[in-house]
């Protein structure tokens, strides 16, 4: 959908895009539900959040697709569970890693190093979309830790519905100046609204579920399906070559994120991770 819509659009309007819609389908239900009278303590954290998931990410993303296809994308992203396996101490989140998860955090790095030395990414353009995708990885993988620390006791509606406001208003004036000339197809618009609706505001709610049930680190076990989309629709629909070092990096970067992340969370380990 974003490889689609940065075609006619400009990857601000397409971030810009997706936040606008996911407030306009959010705000009024957690309006109505209640769920905003309670956030004003909690409004450092809901900045934070709205910078480190929405604006940053859906910006370099917009305009790494650029230069990269959506299957190497697909496959960088889903270093999500890896990023915050090394980050979560950061942020006062404690899960024990062991030889398994190590190891798995291992072949992650293995299999991004066989995704970029396999002639897969090619020239500066390509080189700059990896940066994009990386730094968007980051954002992405402190997102749930923030979810987890400091917005899991709340209503989702809430936070959630704040935090794309917060964004809208963030990417407003340079959606503006870079509005385009003419509408977009029709194809776009559909590609835009199903990135808003389903991408955006859905998708996050269900994040904000797994993550107050699972953990930051296993909620973003869901990345690991990001690579099998992108390279299908990427190679049906785009016509996209994924080539062997694509193949052999999806796989390591699987397998990799499966044992960083295996185990289920108990009770016991939730509740430390969140008070500790």
């Amino acid at each position: 959908m974003i490889k689609l819509s940065v075609q006619e659009l400009s990857p601000v309007v397409v971030a810009f895009g997706r936040v606008m819609l996911g407030t306009l389908v959010l705000m009024p239900i957690a309006w109505r539900r209640g769920a905003l009278r309670s956030l004003a303590k909690h409004k450092g954290a809901i900045c934070a959040f709205a910078l480190a998931e929405f604006v940053i990410p859906f910006l370099v993303i917009s305009f790494g697709e650029r230069w990269i296809s959506s299957s190497v994308t697909g496959i960088l992203i889903a270093m999500v569970p890896l990023s915050i396996a090394l980050i979560q101490r950061f942020f006062g989140v404690h899960e024990r890693l062991g030889w398994w998860r190590c190891l798995g955090l291992g072949l992650g790095f293995v299999g991004v190093a066989a995704l970029l030395g396999f002639g897969t990414i090619s020239g500066p353009l390509g080189w700059a979309g990896v940066a994009c995708m990386l730094v968007a990885t980051l954002g992405y993988a402190i997102g749930p830790l923030i979810i987890q620390r400091h917005l899991s006791g709340l209503d989702p509606f809430g936070p959630l519905a704040a935090s794309l406001g917060v964004a809208s208003i963030v990417l407003l004036v340079p959606a503006v100046i870079a509005l385009p000339a003419r509408m977009p197809s029709a194809l776009v618009l559909a590609s835009m609204a199903t990135l808003g609706v389903v991408c955006t505001a859905m998708a996050m709610l269900l994040m904000f579920y797994l993550v107050g049930h699972a953990g930051a680190s296993r909620a973003a076990v869901i990345t690991y399906i990001n690579p099998a989309v992108a390279a299908l629709l990427g190679i049906s629909l785009l016509h996209e070559r994924l080539g062997v070092g694509g193949i052999i990096a999806f796989a390591l970067i699987l397998l990799g994120s499966w044992l960083a992340t295996r185990g289920a969370a108990t009770r016991a380990e939730r509740t430390a991770e969140v008070v500790a």
